[in-house]
């Protein structure tokens, strides 16, 4: 049987391994000293006396030295292993010797045998608890991404699903509270219209108007409140006076309690000018949304 010589890379203690050691696993080995799993393969010394391996082997007392000291020589086929021999465990009795005094008691070197364990277990396994503990991780970290991204989507969003989840409106309206944020209303022009307007003289007053102007909201839900755009044009068509008409402005005093146009529903209008001495003959009316700061 061929015995190699390996080298442990952490410690750099050596052992004896043999052809079959290094087949049954591998060659896969822990260190009885440092513990450290290491391929012996890889770590073989080339052929080279070792410290370790060099020890001196005591002759066998002459015959005439225990002549003198009343002991009964060995049997020829007594088995002595003197240099390989192993301690018994603790708690192993030992038959046919009595117990040593403890100041005879030395501390007997570990064997190569018992400094090399092999390596039984199967590396894919033993590597098993670090990639599991790597797959939770990244399972936790995507979970956390993934709440954040809902939740950064809920803020953008929270008109439109405080308009299309009703029930979720009181939690988004709590939630806003406590960021200092606002639910708005939606700000659908295109699904308003201005079904009639005109522009009357006061009788009274020379230079004086009403503006008559029934909105219209088409949408299935309600949306907020239009601002207004008069332009006051002359026998030429030319633009002579301009205004945006706010809907504190055509709601003086009811603008924070109506702050919604119902949806399907209508709102009639009627705004007071006073033009000095413009003298307008025709205007342009259109509604829009203020740009969104």
């Amino acid at each position: 049987m061929n015995i190699a010589v390996t080298q442990c890379p952490a410690c750099a203690t050596r052992f004896n391994v043999s052809e079959a050691q290094l087949e049954a696993r591998d060659g896969l080995v822990r260190c009885g000293r440092c513990e450290t799993v290491f391929n012996a393969a890889e770590h073989l010394l080339p052929d080279e006396p070792s410290p370790q391996l060099s020890l001196p082997i005591d002759e066998a007392p002459a015959a005439d030295a225990d002549a003198g000291n009343g002991d009964l020589p060995l049997p020829a086929d007594s088995d002595v292993r003197s240099q390989h021999f192993i301690p018994p465990q603790t708690g192993e009795a030992v038959s046919g010797a009595g117990p040593a005094p403890l100041a005879d008691l030395e501390e007997t070197p570990l064997t190569l045998a018992q400094q090399v364990q092999f390596y039984d277990v199967d590396p894919e396994q033993e590597s098993s608890p670090p990639a599991a503990r790597h797959r939770a991780a990244a399972w936790l970290l995507g979970l956390l991404l993934l709440l954040l991204l809902i939740a950064q989507a809920a803020y953008f969003f929270r008109s439109e699903l405080a308009l299309r989840l009703p029930a979720l409106k009181p939690v988004l309206v709590q939630v806003c509270e406590l960021l200092s944020c606002t639910i708005e209303l939606p700000h659908d022009a295109d699904l308003l219209s201005i079904d009639s307007s005109e522009l009357e003289a006061d009788a009274k007053q020379p230079n004086a108007f009403t503006l008559h102007v029934l909105l219209h909201n088409h949408a299935a839900h309600a949306q907020a409140l239009p601002s207004l755009e008069l332009t006051l044009t002359d026998t030429q068509d030319q633009v002579i006076a301009r205004r945006i008409f706010h809907p504190a402005d055509y709601l003086p005093g009811l603008a924070e309690k109506i702050d919604a146009l119902a949806a399907k529903r209508e709102l009639a209008l009627a705004l007071h000018l006073e033009t000095a001495e413009l003298r307008p003959t025709g205007y342009r009316l259109l509604l829009f949304y203020p740009a969104q700061p």
